[in-house]
């Protein structure tokens, strides 16, 4: 049943006038699960979703990090997408923030979640337009454990606060954590809870993350 539901919600969606769209341009490289290269030099991070890190350098990637990249590189590299924008058009980096479709109308950042290969990234500085799809396509994957959600998670704390002002989650002891302000402080029995509300696990201190090695250079570089 609530598969038919988000069925029908991406139907509708997609069926919908984009209210800002944006250009369409090819894909040169795709460099992750959530960054990509236009044929015209610009670079472009999907905007509201969060793959895992790869370290390029031969480190330590997260989970999933090369699955991400090479299903992002099935969908868009040689192709030629559609940029929508919303609020923000640029991160720090100079990077444009998208939502990108294809020639068929999927928006990949959605897929990403569908499959478990990212999670929800909100930004309370940008009008998050679909916060409310992203979360049901993250809680289709999370229910039928895709990705990510089918791996062994570790519970490192006892509860989780989460920042309304900044919308990501900590461990009690994070620094981050700590200087949250009683107004703007929620608590989360789990980070199932908190992925469920909306928030992102702080990059500090890593209350949800699971590490492994990087694959080597047979990973699809």
């Amino acid at each position: 049943m609530k598969s038919a539901a988000l069925t029908l919600l991406v139907a509708l969606f997609l069926a919908s006038p984009s209210p800002c769209s944006g250009d369409s341009a090819l894909v040169r490289q795709v460099y992750d699960g959530d960054t990509i290269l236009l044929a015209d030099g610009r670079k472009v991070r999907y905007l509201g979703i969060d793959a895992p890190e790869i370290d390029h350098e031969g480190g330590r990637s997260e989970v999933l990090a090369w699955e991400a990249l090479r299903f992002n590189r099935r969908l868009v590299k040689g192709n030629s997408v559609r940029l929508e924008f919303d609020g923000e058009k640029k991160d720090r980096y100079g990077r444009l923030l998208a939502y990108v479709f294809l020639p068929d109308g999927g928006m990949v950042n959605a897929l990403l979640l569908k499959h478990g290969l990212a999670h929800v990234l909100f930004f309370p500085s940008i009008s998050n337009r679909y916060r409310e799809f992203f979360l049901r396509c993250q809680q289709e994957a999370m229910e039928s454990g895709k990705g990510l959600w089918g791996k062994s998670v570790k519970r490192i704390a006892p509860y989780y606060l989460g920042n309304r002002r900044t919308l990501r989650f900590h461990t009690p002891q994070c620094p981050f954590g700590r200087k949250t302000g009683p107004r703007n402080r929620i608590r989360f029995k789990t980070w199932r809870e908190a992925f469920a509300a909306g928030y992102s696990p702080c990059r500090r201190c890593r209350p949800w993350a699971l590490m492994e090695r990087s694959a080597p250079s047979t990973s699809g570089r």
